[in-house]
């Protein structure tokens, strides 16, 4: 019994402790997963935390990459167009320098046309207060419309009665003289016509002083013409007049081939 007693013990003895270095062995393996878990949890975060960043981060950086050549093309763009910009402001400002000058010079044309002008026009007033101030004189006359005059056997004064021209009114139809109402030079002018055998002629008389005497022969009967002309110093009150010598004859007709004429060319 004392022998089955002791077998027992060393039996349950040999099971307590297979037992409980089982409970250790498990009790250590507990302890060693819950040492190593964590740190592999922790491991296995950060490896996956790492592989999901890394391709955000080169997204990321790639984009980046990609503003910044953009900003440099951009950028390139502007300061090409600032240059072209500045070359054209360059040829703007250029022209508007050109311009400026051209302004200049028409200004500094333009008072000097403005004062030539103001001299013309002063000489303009000058001559028409110059012209007002002058008298017009002129006329223009022819004889008769009788046909023959002449030939007489005295000297007769002619009497140019058809008046075409008479500014200032200094020829008188009714005695056939020329009065000067102004001292100056004077251009007289006559024509003479002649249509019958002899003499034909005039003289020229200044007050009653002769100063030319025109004639000539004329043997046929048709149409013969003479014509002279003088430039006189006359006087105001001066007169001149045509006068027929006597045996002398003329011919005239409405075609008005016996003139007399004669115009103030400039005052003294």
């Amino acid at each position: 019994m004392r022998l089955v007693r002791g077998l027992l013990l060393v039996l349950l003895g040999l099971c307590g402790s297979g037992a409980q270095e089982e409970g250790f062995a498990k009790v250590g393996e507990i302890r060693e997963f819950q040492e190593t878990a964590p740190g592999d949890s922790a491991d296995e975060s950060i490896a996956l935390t790492t592989n999901q960043t890394t391709p955000d981060i080169w997204a990321e950086v790639r984009a980046l990459r990609d503003m910044v050549v953009e900003l440099r093309v951009h950028l390139q763009l502007l300061q090409t167009e600032n240059s072209v910009q500045g070359t054209r402001l360059t040829a703007t400002e250029s022209k508007t320098s050109d311009l400026e000058r051209e302004t200049a010079d028409l200004q500094t044309r333009l008072s000097s046309s403005e004062g030539e002008l103001l001299v013309s026009k002063s000489r303009i007033d000058q001559l028409e207060r110059g012209n007002a101030e002058t008298p017009k004189v002129a006329f223009y006359t022819a004889l008769t419309d009788a046909g023959y005059v002449g030939p007489h056997n005295t000297d007769i004064a002619l009497k140019y009665s058809k008046v075409f021209t008479n500014i200032g009114s200094a020829y008188s139809p009714a005695t056939g003289f020329f009065t000067a109402p102004v001292k100056g030079v004077y251009y007289i002018q006559f024509t003479v016509c002649g249509n019958h055998t002899g003499l034909m002629g005039v003289y020229v008389y200044k007050n009653n002083q002769r100063i030319m005497f025109n004639a000539e022969w004329k043997e046929e009967t048709l149409y013969k013409y003479f014509t002279n002309s003088a430039v006189l110093e006359l006087m105001a009150g001066d007169k001149i007049h045509l006068v027929l010598p006597s045996t002398h004859s003329l011919y005239d007709d409405s075609d008005n081939h016996n003139t007399f004429s004669g115009a103030l060319l400039f005052p003294l």
